[in-house]
């Protein structure tokens, strides 16, 4: 993770942003602290990461379930994977390392990706099998691993199919594609099997994150949501000023999670 920036990921369809007005939000919980950056599950815990580089785990009522303290061995958290809330990816951009957590926070495997031969990881992502993808920009290569390292799958350098080399920030497999998003250039699209589909180009989105292949992103002060399937279908949704300013945006399906400087705001939708 280059920087902290605002990130908006919808689970249900964008419409609902349409919705809203400047009436303030019941607010339902906050959870008090400095935190730099937080993800979601799908059961509606909560990961939050410290300027300490602590990660914390707290459920959708406030209550803390565990802590991952092992801030030392890896470096700086670049990125939280909680697509699968039984297999917690952690990545060290630095160290080019990749930890998986259980449910409780314990350590259960480590895969240091230079050892494999992958030098300039810039992004990792689970993929929807349970194994993970690993973009490796020095090679321009995507390729699958499993979680013992043992490669699966990898792509010819993507420099032979297209003439924008991606410089990604974030990997996410979803609705049976992957995509690799970089902020100056838009996503990368894949199959499973690694083949390269199209580039979508997208200008000035911060951040990117796909439901049912509708993409969605930021871009400072607008909810921006693109339809693939339509040509030129941008559209652009003002932020309601209560949110602001927000270190970081979250809308689930019941619950709306604003990252603050004094802590977690969650309200119910």
């Amino acid at each position: 993770m280059k920087k902290i920036i605002l990130i908006l990921i919808v689970s249900l369809y964008v419409g609902s942003l349409s919705a809203q007005t400047d009436t303030i939000p019941k607010e339902s919980c906050l959870i008090k602290g400095s935190f730099v950056d937080f993800q979601v599950d799908n059961l509606g815990n909560l990961f939050l990461l410290t300027p300490e580089n602590q990660l914390k785990k707290y459920n959708a009522k406030g209550d803390s379930l565990g802590v991952f303290n092992d801030v030392r061995r890896y470096g700086k958290i670049a990125y939280i994977d909680v697509t699968n809330p039984l297999k917690i990816l952690l990545f060290y951009q630095e160290f080019g390392t990749i930890v998986m957590l259980d449910r409780f926070l314990n350590n259960i495997n480590s895969i240091d990706l230079r050892q494999l031969g992958f030098y300039q990881v810039t992004c990792i992502g689970l993929a929807y099998d349970n194994n993970i993808w690993v973009y490796d920009e020095l090679a321009g290569q995507l390729n699958k691993i499993g979680s013992d390292g043992t490669l699966i799958n990898q792509t010819n350098d993507i420099r032979q199919f297209t003439d924008s080399v991606p410089d990604p920030v974030l990997l996410t497999d979803q609705g049976g594609l992957v995509y690799l998003f970089d902020p100056q250039k838009g996503a990368f699209v894949f199959d499973h099997y690694g083949g390269f589909q199209k580039l979508i180009p997208l200008k000035n989105w911060r951040h990117f994150s796909v439901i049912n292949k509708t993409l969605l992103g930021w871009n400072g002060h607008e909810f921006l949501k693109y339809e693939d399937k339509i040509m030129n279908s941008e559209e652009k949704k003002r932020i309601p000023a209560y949110y602001l300013p927000a270190l970081k945006i979250l809308i689930m399906p019941d619950f709306l999670y604003v990252l603050k400087a004094d802590g977690i705001h969650v309200y119910k939708n």
